[in-house]
């Protein structure tokens, strides 16, 4: 796979957790007789060191070519829609209504998103090994998140011998200290793990609405997975791992100790994944294990021939200011983390638009797809009748603003506000 920082399945050596792959009723490789309509109407849920920032890019490339909106969020919440807070259709710029596509990070709220989305929408997200991830965590959010700023040294194993000395769940960005998988899709991080019914019920509310739950671990299956729901083609699944730590930023988790207790102090999100792990299997033991491996094995080399094309051999990592296309060059956590990406030979004006979208990253991307949606807007007479969503006015926007700011504030001064009950 070109997938790096995870640990994605080899093409040619798919196996279960058990060992082995399920046996299975055969499922067709021919190609449909009557290809069916690709679906555009889907809900991405952009969840923390996944991967998803290679999804969403594949998900915005698929929106440009096929002329679909794409919901993005309004100026006062940055590129992400005003996270960490609870997502709000009001959070949306009003250019990019009304929308088919979302896959910007929110905080998961299925209220407002079916009140935001068409009624056929399809509901995706990914999730990551709670293990793998927290490392990630740790070492992307040192600077942002007060529970690991406190931290001696900055040691994730002095953090894991006594969380409680350092975790705050009132702060903001506590959640990506904790639990984070089941905070961004909209479950309680703090609820007790003793609890024996908490989890069985969230899970059930989580696969009621989602449709398919990728797995970082096993991300050409997952693209599959997705291709064969969505009836997209190969060339809609193509991909170059995005957002890339350096090896330098990339912290030792030393022994099974350690492990142990990242999972420990995540209890929730090692549940979660534990059971949508098994999902994840029974979903591929519905496929032919002949058929599952010539698809995999032709976005891998497809995926290949696509690299090839774009940077004339294999893709080369670069640190952000050594990239010359300061378009390209990604968006750096802190002083103390580097993340890689790409430069493009000839980069400039001139190069193959679809290798510059391939590699850029989320916030370019975001602000190119933003102003681009903008201007066709604007050139787009109101529609006279009803409408699902009516036009927007200034005073909209104005109040969104004030709100946005409204709700900062209660941040700042927690005294104002209890913590919101956090419900599944």
């Amino acid at each position: 796979s070109l997938l790096s920082g995870v640990a994605v399945s080899n093409p040619g050596h798919l196996v279960s957790p058990s060992g082995r792959f399920p046996k299975s009723p055969p499922f067709s490789c021919a190609p449909w007789v009557s290809p069916p309509p690709k679906h555009t109407a889907v809900a991405f849920l952009k969840t923390h060191k996944t991967a998803s920032t290679t999804v969403q890019n594949l998900l915005f490339r698929f929106a440009e070519r096929h002329n679909v909106t794409v919901a993005l969020p309004h100026h006062a919440c940055d590129h992400q829609f005003c996270y960490p807070h609870n997502f709000s259709a009001r959070f949306v710029h009003p250019y990019t209504l009304p929308p088919r596509l979302i896959a910007s990070h929110l905080r998961f709220n299925h209220k407002e998103l079916r009140h935001l989305m068409p009624n056929d929408t399809i509901y995706i997200t990914i999730l990551r090994e709670p293990v793998a991830m927290f490392e990630s965590l740790f070492s992307y959010y040192n600077q942002y998140c007060p529970a690991f700023r406190r931290v001696p040294n900055g040691s994730m194993e002095t953090f894991l011998d006594n969380p409680s000395q350092y975790y705050r769940p009132h702060e903001k960005y506590a959640m990506y200290a904790h639990n984070t998988l089941v905070y961004d899709l909209g479950g309680d991080p703090e609820h007790s793990p003793e609890d024996s019914a908490y989890l069985p019920k969230f899970i059930r509310q989580i696969e009621g609405i989602f449709s398919l739950v990728m797995l970082a671990e096993y991300f050409d299956e997952s693209l599959v997975l997705l291709r064969h729901l969505l009836a997209w083609d190969l060339e809609d699944i193509l991909y170059v791992k995005l957002n890339m730590r350096s090896l330098e930023s990339k912290l030792n988790i030393s022994s099974a100790r350690v492990a142990a207790q990242i999972r420990a102090w995540n209890a929730l999100d090692a549940g979660l994944y534990d059971h949508f792990n098994a999902t994840f299997w029974r979903k591929l033991s519905k496929m032919d294990h002949g058929c599952l491996q010539k698809e995999v094995q032709a976005l891998h080399q497809a995926c290949e021939r696509l690299a090839r094309h774009c940077f004339r051999g294999q893709p080369q990592l670069r640190p952000a200011m050594q990239i010359k296309n300061k378009d390209l060059r990604p968006w750096q956590p802190s002083t103390k983390v580097d993340i890689v990406g790409y430069d493009l030979p000839g980069s400039g004006p001139h190069s193959d638009e679809q290798c510059l979208k391939l590699v850029m990253p989320e916030v370019q991307y975001s602000r190119y797809l933003l102003r681009k949606q903008s201007l066709k807007n604007r050139r787009r007479a109101i529609p006279i009748g009803p409408s699902r969503h009516p036009p927007v006015r200034p005073c909209h926007v104005a109040g969104a603003a004030l709100f946005i700011l409204f709700i900062d504030l209660l941040h700042i001064c927690p005294t104002f506000l209890q913590r919101p009950e956090v419900s599944a």
